[in-house]
């Protein structure tokens, strides 16, 4: 199958499948060096009873499972974008199914555990918005306003860079099954 100028369907869509996914990478790394830097340099003093206390995102764990989360994503997404670049200056596809199952399964990791770093530090973050009257607990974001701003701006950011990471984890899988997708007929039962 040919699309107009004689230029293979295959070699098309292996082309913007490639685009895609290094145009998405770079999103990841980019956004998630911007995730670590809003959440892991905001800090606020508030002043209470001539008492300097200092809000800072190592304060809650789950911001900092969110900031090294991000990271290492970042970094990740970095390598595997420059490998993606070169492979397609090189003009070579991705045959290896070795290699291909090993991106794959770390996309996939990825995919899961910036899921999970947004999760933990929304639920954290909606603890300091509303409390927890059941527990005793304040609204912590009535005396560290600005601090809770950019921590949800960080949460924000951090939301685009997880559905990235699944939709990556996604075109990965597209790249790995594509490569099972041999043109053998199988027989049913009735022998067609």
């Amino acid at each position: 199958m040919s699309s107009p100028g004689n230029v293979p369907v295959k070699v098309v869509v292996d082309r913007r499948v490639k685009i895609a996914e290094v145009v998405l990478r770079c999103l990841v790394c980019g956004l998630g060096v911007l995730v670590a830097a809003l959440v892991g340099t905001d800090t606020q003093v508030k002043e209470i009873f001539s008492i300097e206390k200092k809000a800072k995102f190592t304060d809650m764990k789950s911001l900092l499972f969110l900031v090294v989360t991000n990271g290492i994503v970042a970094g990740y997404s970095l390598i595997q974008g420059i490998r993606c670049v070169v492979s397609m200056i090189k003009g070579r596809v991705l045959f290896n199914k070795a290699l291909a199952w090993a991106i794959f399964s770390c996309d996939q990791v990825m995919a899961y555990v910036t899921l999970a770093a947004l999760a933990a530090a929304t639920q954290s973050a909606m603890l300091a918005e509303e409390g927890q009257v059941e527990m005793q607990w304040l609204k912590v974001c009535g005396l560290y306003g600005s601090f809770c701003t950019q921590i949800g701006e960080g949460i924000v950011a951090a939301l685009v860079v997880s559905l990235t990471t699944i939709t990556i984890s996604s075109l990965s899988a597209f790249n790995l099954f594509r490569l099972y997708g041999g043109h053998k007929r199988i027989k049913n039962c009735g022998g067609w």
